[in-house]
């Protein structure tokens, strides 16, 4: 491993609190630049931000707090609606939370004064991840340590549930695969349900346990990765239903797998937060080693920037971006 490779993070953001998750807007918001959010013990907050990358008039980041929401009690995760647009005549902006206590809530605004939400209530353990249906956004998809996959409509309706033989830790939709949904489990099984049926219709499993997080590729449908046990792991459907790769990369357990929203042999790594060497590391299926290794103490959440190679994850009071060149 290339010592050089150790770096610091390309841009740092203050914060008032210790941010718990951080989350890019994956889709097209029509804004002016990325909206972000992220969120800490009891709020929930908006940004906008431009880098220098993309922009030639901004020097280095220009970020903008566009709305701060109240929550009241802890967020474990954020989930951005497709419909969010602000461009439009009177701008929306739609986002759902995973909470403490074991709560979902999807939150409605027009950026100023027209600010609601809806508690979605069912799940009897933590809530792992939440994900809207990322074609019309009128669904959302939650997985719990209470052994369930489950499906809301906006109104709180619970659709249809997915029992699981163990922790659900990751969701994922995919937008050109609309009624495809990916489920990932503790015990590293990885399943596919097919939404029209309501029946599984493809499983992954992996050869190390505990899986701790799984992601979808955007810009290749047929390749998953997750981490679990110490490893980062990669299958390539349907050629297998075992890992194609996989390679112990974390000393303390890894904790997020996120893919780059640009290049699809390109994803992150973190270890668990607040452990020893529990870095960020940035990784290229056509390099043996990391490409990037993050320097800063590994806080929580980890995201992707949606047209840059520009990745964030949360800490004490702060974010971190790191950009690679890849």
């Amino acid at each position: 491993m290339k010592q050089d490779s150790i770096r610091n993070a390309t841009y740092t953001v203050d914060c008032e609190d210790y941010v718990h998750v951080v989350e890019f807007n994956p889709f097209d918001s029509g804004d002016s630049g990325s909206l972000i959010a992220y969120a800490g013990n009891s709020y929930v907050v908006i940004a906008s931000c431009r880098f220098q990358e993309e922009d030639s008039t901004v020097n280095g980041i220009e970020f903008k707090t566009l709305k701060t929401f109240h929550h009241g009690v802890r967020v474990d995760a954020i989930a951005w609606s497709p419909e969010t647009r602000c461009d439009a005549l009177v701008p929306h902006l739609r986002f759902c939370t995973a909470a403490g206590d074991k709560k979902l809530r999807v939150f409605t605004s027009d950026f100023q004064d027209q600010n609601e939400y809806k508690v979605l209530e069912g799940h009897s353990g933590y809530i792992n991840d939440v994900v809207f249906s990322s074609y019309q956004g009128k669904e959302i998809a939650s997985v719990s340590d209470d052994h369930t996959c489950r499906i809301w409509d906006l109104g709180g309706n619970q659709i249809a549930m997915f029992m699981l033989s163990s922790p659900g830790m990751s969701v994922a939709w995919h937008p050109e695969e609309a009624f495809k949904l990916m489920v990932a489990e503790k015990t590293g099984t990885i399943r596919f349900y097919d939404l029209t049926t309501n029946q599984a219709i493809l499983s992954l499993e992996s050869m190390q346990v505990p899986l701790m997080s799984a992601d979808w590729c955007l810009k290749n449908t047929f390749r998953v990765g997750a981490v679990a046990g110490n490893d980062w792991v990669i299958w390539e459907m349907p050629s297998s239903s075992y890992p194609q790769d996989n390679k112990p990369v974390h000393a303390d357990r890894a904790r997020y797998f996120r893919w780059s929203k640009c290049n699809e042999n390109l994803f992150a790594t973190t270890g668990c937060p607040g452990k020893m060497n529990s870095q960020l590391l940035i990784h290229h299926l056509g390099h043996p080693h990391p490409i990037l290794i993050g320097s800063a103490p590994v806080g929580s959440g980890l995201s992707w920037h949606r047209s840059l190679p520009l990745c964030v994850i949360g800490g004490y009071r702060k974010l971190f971006f790191w950009l690679t060149e890849m």
